[in-house]
């Protein structure tokens, strides 16, 4: 992937197998416009592309003093100019964006600092895992400014439940890690950046000792099984575990078990016991 104004994306990890794209534009916050919006649904479209081996994990985080403080000022009043089908499209885009994070094949590991405001809340609600550190402020900002968390609205719902939303998106009102936690946008809140930094790598060294073709069945699973019946699911997930049971990797990983060593996947694991 070629560099862009917006992004950095760097490669980390054994094998390069850890994708870190960063929100590149302190400035303003990491605020959203189209070009960030499509380099952003252009670098996730592009990582799923890569297979198990390739791909492990994804750490999606901001420089400078915020996460990602939503839709940038300029760009929402040049939306003002367009018609109705016009900011469709914009909306659209945006859409096309969070769903590429949310299809993402490999986990998502949001590293969350200062604010994550109207669209960095939908960052957050698409991410699978969010590390928050203890002074980041959330919000669902948009109707203080006269519009509403409409495109994020399917994801938000989805990771945080009605009940929530309901409370929260009308208003608009900021609130604190601690309350992210509790609704359950947040999944750990830590202390400092050193912590932040920390708390990423472990939440990496957990992805990297797992399977890689497993994780990612693991969270399809999530997908594949949301609103089926109970009998679909009861086949549905006993084909999947069949599948995997029969793999290859399955069998790595469990000689490696039994001859207490480390998988071919994971050579910086722990042996078991250590």
């Amino acid at each position: 992937m070629s560099p862009s104004p917006s992004l950095r994306i760097e490669r980390s990890g054994a094998g390069d197998g850890v994708a870190r794209v960063t929100l590149a534009r302190p400035d303003v916050h990491n605020a959203f416009d189209a070009s960030t919006i499509a380099e952003l649904r252009a670098a996730f479209a592009s990582l799923a592309r890569e297979d198990a081996t390739s791909l492990r994990a994804v750490v999606l985080a901001g420089d400078g003093p915020s996460f990602c403080a939503g839709a940038d000022v300029a760009w929402m009043r040049a939306a003002m100019s367009l018609d109705v089908e016009g900011n469709e499209q914009d909306a659209m885009a945006m859409a096309d964006m969070f769903e590429a994070i949310d299809t993402c094949p490999v986990p998502v590991i949001a590293r969350v600092q200062g604010a994550a405001l109207g669209g960095g809340m939908g960052l957050c609600a698409v991410a699978d895992l969010v590390i928050a550190e203890s002074g980041a402020r959330f919000g669902f900002t948009e109707t203080r400014l006269g519009i509403l968390p409409a495109v994020i609205a399917p994801f938000v719902v989805a990771k945080i439940g009605e009940t929530h939303a309901r409370a929260l998106f009308p208003g608009g009102r900021r609130f604190d890690a601690v309350r992210a936690h509790r609704i359950g946008l947040v999944h750990e809140i830590v202390e400092g950046e050193a912590a932040l930094d920390a708390a990423v790598d472990a939440a990496l060294a957990d992805i990297l000792t797992a399977g890689p073709t497993a994780v990612r069945a693991a969270k399809s699973i999530i997908r594949e099984v949301r609103g089926l019946g109970h009998g679909s699911t009861k086949w549905h997930t006993a084909r999947v575990i069949a599948r995997q049971r029969v793999s290859a990797e399955a069998r790595e990983g469990f000689a490696a078990f039994e001859e207490k060593r480390r998988p071919a996947w994971a050579p910086d694991m722990p042996d078991p016991g250590e």
